[in-house]
């Protein structure tokens, strides 16, 4: 019994002082990855986009990657609420589709499973003027 430190192992040596931590502990104590959109469904929300800002109705968007899900905004102005959502919730993919809008009153106007099918909610239907 002396009042020393023990010395340090040939194992701490190898990695520079670092713990040698297990790999199957780590992997369960990360965090999670947030969800976010794939390329191909960001070019079909921006087309959208590009589109009715062209027709002066957007003009401005944010995106947020959450843990559970991510969100395309569109808003008529930078400071007001979003006029719409676009959200991606990877966890109602086997039940209602991953993929829906939704209104400034949080009203989901279309759901479903394929993203482009999803987004016609924003086509207009043409109409006969007299």
């Amino acid at each position: 019994m002396n009042d020393q430190p023990d010395p340090p192992s040939f194992e701490s040596q190898m990695h520079g002082g670092a713990d040698v931590v297990d790999l199957r502990d780590y992997r369960n104590t990360r965090v999670a990855l947030p969800v976010t959109f794939h390329r191909r469904e960001l070019d079909q929300i921006l087309w959208i986009y590009g589109r009715m800002v062209g027709e002066g109705e957007w003009r401005d968007y944010a995106i947020d990657h959450l843990a559970d899900r991510a969100v395309f905004s569109v808003f008529k102005r930078a400071g007001e609420l979003p006029l719409y959502r676009i959200e991606k919730n990877p966890k109602l993919a086997a039940k209602q589709g991953a993929f829906s809008v939704a209104n400034t009153a949080g009203m989901i106007l279309k759901r479903g499973h394929d993203l482009k099918q999803v987004l016609k909610v924003f086509d207009k239907s043409l109409r006969l003027i007299d």
